[in-house]
Parts: C-alpha cells; sequence; structure tokens
C-alpha cells in the first residue's frame, strides 16, 4: 500500500474531511466498501486505486467477467488489487457456473493460484444445500482465501425474509464466512428493495437489531445513491456498503462522511463559525 494513503483528507482539518468522525483507516473493521468492477481497463483500474483505494476494501469482477480477462490483464489487476490494499474476488455467478461442473475445492484452489484473496460463494441462480454451501466455505479458507457468501436470489420477485437471512447468517459465520452479502443485484432491485428500488427500511433496522450479538456482518448491496442514503441514514457512516460503481466510491464516501447534503445534517449538524 503506497505511503501517500495512510492518511487521505490531511491536508484538510479532520472537522472538514470527516464531519462525521468516525471513518477509520484501512484495514478497517467498519464501514466496508464493496465495489463491483464490470470490466475497467488496467489503465482505469490503476487510476482508481491512485485515486480511491482508501476508500475501497473489497472488488468484485462482476458476474462471470473474470473469466474473460486475458490472463495477464487479470493478473495485472489482481496484482494492483493486492498493491493497493484490496481484497478481490470473482462475482459470486462465476462460482455458481463453475460449480456445475467442477468441486468447489477445485474452484477454490484455481482461483487462490492466479491470486484471487477472496471468494463470494452465492447460490442466487442455482440452489446450494446447506452442507454444499458450507463444504465451499471450509474448501474457501482452506486456500487462504477470505471468504464471503451472498443471501438471496436473483429473481426479480424476490424479497428477503428476516428470519432465513438470520439463520443463513448464523450458520455462515460459524462455518468460517466473514461477512454475509444482501443480494440486491448490481440493478437494486431484489432483497430489501421492490422493483422500484424503494429500500424496506423497517425490514434492515428489524434485521439489523436481530443479528447484533452476531456483530457487524451484514454487507448490503446498494447500487443507487438512494439506497446508500437510506442506508447510512439508517444505520449510519460505518455501515457496510456493496455493489457499488467504480466511478461512485468518492461520492459514497462523501455521504458517509457528512461531506453531501444528503447527509451533512446528521454528520456535522452545527454551524460554521464566521472567519476573523
Amino acid at each position: 500500500m503506497p505511503e501517500r494513503f495512510d492518511n487521505p483528507g490531511s491536508m484538510f482539518p479532520p472537522s472538514w474531511s470527516d464531519p462525521s468522525r468516525s471513518r477509520s483507516a484501512k484495514p478497517r473493521t467498519e464501514g466496508l466498501t464493496m465495489v463491483i468492477d464490470k470490466g475497467t481497463g488496467i489503465s482505469a483500474f490503476r487510476d482508481l486505486l491512485d485515486l480511491a483505494s482508501p476508500y475501497m476494501d473489497i472488488c468484485k469482477l462482476g458476474f462471470g467477467t473474470a473469466a474473460l480477462y486475458p490472463t495477464s490483464q487479470l493478473q495485472q489487476k489482481l496484482e494492483l488489487a493486492r498493491e493497493y490494499g484490496l481484497q478481490i474476488m470473482p462475482g459470486g455467478t462465476f462460482f455458481e457456473i463453475a460449480l456445475r461442473s467442477t468441486p468447489a475445492s477445485q474452484y477454490m484452489e484455481t482461483i487462490s493460484q492466479l491470486g484471487f484473496t477472496a471468494v463470494e460463494i452465492s447460490d442466487g441462480t442455482f440452489p446450494l444445500s446447506q452442507r454444499e454451501r458450507r463444504e465451499a466455505i471450509v474448501s474457501g479458507l482452506a486456500c487462504g482465501l477470505t471468504v464471503y457468501t451472498e443471501f438471496g436470489k436473483k429473481d426479480a420477485h424476490y424479497r428477503a425474509e428476516k428470519e432465513e437471512l438470520l439463520q443463513t447468517l448464523a450458520a455462515d459465520l460459524d462455518a468460517g464466512a466473514s461477512h454475509v452479502i444482501v443480494e440486491a443485484r448490481e440493478s437494486g432491485t431484489v432483497g430489501v428493495f421492490d422493483r422500484n428500488g424503494n429500500i424496506d427500511q423497517q425490514f434492515v433496522l428489524d434485521v439489523t437489531e436481530a443479528a447484533q450479538e452476531m456483530g457487524s456482518k451484514l454487507i448490503w448491496e446498494a447500487p443507487k445513491k438512494e439506497q446508500q442514503v437510506h442506508l447510512i441514514q439508517a444505520l449510519g457512516s460505518n455501515v457496510h456498503l456493496g455493489n457499488i460503481a467504480y466511478s461512485d466510491v468518492l461520492s459514497v464516501e462523501t455521504l458517509r462522511r457528512g461531506l453531501r447534503g444528503d447527509t451533512a445534517a446528521r454528520f456535522a449538524p452545527g454551524s460554521a463559525a464566521p472567519c476573523e
């Protein structure tokens, strides 16, 4: 991780750069931002990391895009992610496709050897039994990968259920998963959102309260700005957010810190003193 990123925003007073006074430097345990990469080139990816890596924690090569990269470019991207202190993983759909013809252990070995540092285990399209899900988590850990599991289906009519989510969270964490990602798709129209992208905020609050004893281990996919605002307003600046577009990394961080009108009143309610 380049030293120049150790204290991002240091040219301004803390009260300016982080009115929330709650954002910590990497490696973070609170307020993770998971970015979805749908196919950026190496130069654009390097530029993004050079500017915004302090505000990114996990990078997901969305869907099955990892399979379409020329090997040399994929390895360059993986190396850059490691250099800048990001976890990087293929999309969960890629895992599901691979599992149709390959044991989970072989998939984990392959992506680990390529240089991925994390894996997303999902069953949004093809169902997994509890045994298969647990075995996949254990296989990922055995290969030295950080394991993120995903809860939810990609069906347009799917809506998350509280007890099922809590049971999945408990079982996956017990098996060794780092976090559970709540499915919303890149469109933000399933899971805890309706087909128009509106959030079921009471559901989110109820689940968060019920899951407190298991720690802050839920990552809420929230690709749309209004969804990010609602989650930050409801759960605070250090809510874990996923499926953030690479072009939105800085704007999401401004929402977290209260550097944008949508959340400024929540984190910086006082009025500024006049200049002397």
